[in-house]
């Protein structure tokens, strides 16, 4: 190889070296593409790099936004050093990490731009990568109002106003979507088509996006019971679609009568004394002007009702109602009601008046009445059922059929239906004495009420023997005298005498007192209301110390006997003492000595006490 040749290699090769150097170095930028934030967080935006072949120093970071075409820096990093510009949109909101990521706070719709991360390397060159910071923020319920207008007429020749749906503060922009009775409506701004849409949108100073849209429609008869809604359809991060709706609302149509409906309003048969209520309506709005008729001639009604208050059998018929719409005048707008009224006579009772009767008389009435239907007539005294038939017979009265008696007439087909009238009987005679109670008292000297129970009319006159603190009250049929005093040794004795008279004469009863009756429970006594008897024998009631005592000392000489003639016995000094004896009393002995002793208990406890005996109950 010659000294050209050489020559020309080494410069080929140093243009390579240096080609290589200049050409052959790259830089590359890693981001987000799109980074999601609600209104008011904090956005971070992350960005690494690659330098080949690696450069450890003189590498600046720099993150830019751009507007209108034009990039602005507003943060950097130098030497690991990370500082943001002044004056810009982010200035006080912004900074750079260490790892160069990009930190936006309070974050706000305007902050919604592309953002590059750009890399110089020196002379490895520039790089950089582009990233989309999305906001969103929810708007809030929209609302839904109705035209300022009162009424829609239906049928007009171009459309009507239904309503203006307005959502505020939303972003990104929301969209509003109408619905009729949930259906949804498609979107149409032609103003010329009978169902269009009218939308407006507004910034707001925040950023933030208040949408309106008006609905026109052409709306029939059938709409007059349509609800309409709209609703806010709106983006949230990560491609949510979310919706709020509005309160519905319904329309107030203006459309003509076609026919009309008269209706009695009550619910159960109509009967005389009820308010009646009757309805005339059309099926047409507004109501037109009503006109009714009772058998052909003119009666009042309000709009239209027409109120009977406490309706008269003679108010039956027939009644009619009759509209007149003047936009429709052809229809036929009336209804007619065959109005009926059920009743029923007052009760007639004969022999009317009280009845006064002897005892032992018979006495009859008999209860007549009439009704608009079937009826039944029946004889009660309180709740108890005598007749049935209109015709009350009583044989051989006695006191206990004293009192009111009830006829009842009734129409069972018509609730509530009845009539009724009242008679009393009276029975006279003389006066008859209930079975008394017998007074008991716990000891001799205590308080005793007594009752003397005595039918008769005229009302009987008491006498007590002996007397005390008397009350007389009246119970049903009967007078009922009590009587109150001390039950005396010759009360308990005698009792007490109730004695009745009256003008058809008298009767008397003994009424008897005496101690409250004991029973024996092993070795004490309880009385039977409850109350314990005293167990020993000096606190008997009525007792006496020296009585026990007595007592106590005849039972000891008793046993002594009985101790000596079983001793007898046994020595054989008694004839009874034989072999060939083979019964003493009523029992068999061998060598011992059977005694039998019957005492009566009852008269040994009025012995003890001084008694009389109480009487079996």
């Amino acid at each position: 190889m010659d000294g050209t040749t050489l020559g020309r290699t080494s410069l080929l090769c140093t243009l390579l070296l240096w080609a290589f150097q200049v050409c052959g170095g790259a830089v590359t930028v890693s981001v987000t593409p799109k980074v999601e934030v609600l209104k008011g967080g904090t956005a971070k935006l992350p960005c690494t790099y690659t330098v080949s072949p690696p450069t450890p120093s003189n590498t600046v970071v720099e993150w830019y936004i751009e507007e209108g075409g034009t990039r602005t820096r507003v943060a950097f990093s130098q030497g690991g050093v990370g500082k943001s510009d002044e004056g810009t949109l982010l200035t006080g909101r912004v900074t750079i990490g260490e790892d160069f990521s990009l930190t936006i706070s309070s974050v706000q719709p305007a902050d919604e731009l592309v953002f590059f991360c750009q890399v110089t390397a020196g002379p490895n060159g520039v790089g950089d990568a582009s990233t989309m910071l999305k906001v969103f923020f929810a708007p809030e319920k929209p609302e839904l109002k109705k035209p300022s207008s009162q009424a829609i007429s239906v049928g007009e020749e171009t459309s009507s106003e239904i309503g203006t749906c307005v959502t505020m503060n939303g972003h990104p922009q929301p969209r509003i979507i109408w619905f009729k009775d949930d259906q949804p409506l498609p979107e149409v701004k032609d103003r010329k088509e009978k169902t269009n849409m009218i939308s407006s949108v507004v910034k707001e100073a925040s950023g933030l996006s208040t949408v309106k849209s008006t609905l026109y429609m052409q709306l029939k008869k059938a709409d007059k019971d349509s609800v309409f809604q709209c609703t806010v359809e709106y983006s949230m991060p990560g491609d949510q679609i979310k919706e709020k709706k509005s309160d519905p609302i319904t329309l107030n149509l203006n459309y003509p009568s076609e026919k009309a409906t008269f209706s009695l309003l009550n619910t159960d048969p109509i009967k005389e004394g009820d308010a009646v209520t009757m309805k005339c309506e059309t099926d047409g709005n507004p109501q037109p002007e009503f006109d009714f008729t009772k058998d052909g001639k003119a009666i009042s009604g309000q709009g239209g009702i027409l109120l009977l208050k406490s309706i008269k059998r003679t108010e039956y018929g027939v009644y009619k109602c009759t509209a007149t719409d003047f936009d429709n005048l052809d229809a036929d707008l009336s209804g007619i009601i065959n109005l009926s009224v059920n009743y029923i006579d007052p009760v007639s009772v004969t022999p009317a008046g009280p009845q006064v009767v002897m005892l032992g008389d018979n006495v009859e009435w008999q209860c007549k009445t009439k009704a608009s239907a079937t009826h039944t007539v029946q004889w009660k005294k309180g709740s108890e059922m005598l007749s049935q038939d209109g015709m009350l017979s009583i044989k051989e009265v006695s006191y206990d059929k004293a009192g009111e008696y009830m006829c009842v007439g009734a129409v069972p087909s018509v609730p509530g239906l009845t009539a009724q009238a009242g008679v009393n009987l009276t029975v006279k005679g003389k006066p008859m004495i209930e079975t008394p109670a017998v007074g008991e008292v716990g000891m001799e000297g205590d308080t005793v009420t007594l009752k003397c129970s005595v039918y008769g009319f005229p009302a009987p006159q008491f006498t007590w023997k002996p007397s005390g603190k008397e009350s007389v009250s009246v119970s049903g049929n009967k007078v009922v005298s009590a009587l109150t005093l001390k039950a005396t040794a010759e009360v308990m004795k005698d009792g007490v005498t109730c004695e009745v008279n009256n003008e058809y004469g008298t009767d008397s009863k003994t009424l008897p007192v005496s101690l409250k009756r004991a029973i024996e429970n092993s070795a004490d006594r309880v009385l039977l209301s409850g109350n314990p008897v005293l167990k020993s024998a000096d606190m008997q009631q009525g007792g006496s110390s020296a009585v026990v005592v007595a007592v106590v000392v005849c039972v000891l000489l008793l046993l002594l006997m009985v101790a000596l003639i079983y001793f007898l016995n046994k020595k054989s000094m008694l004839p009874c003492s034989k072999k060939d004896k083979k019964e003493v009393a009523s029992g068999v002995v061998n060598n011992d000595i059977v005694v039998e002793m019957k005492t009566d208990k009852t008269n040994e406890e009025a012995g003890l006490l001084n008694k009389r005996p109480s009487p079996e109950k």
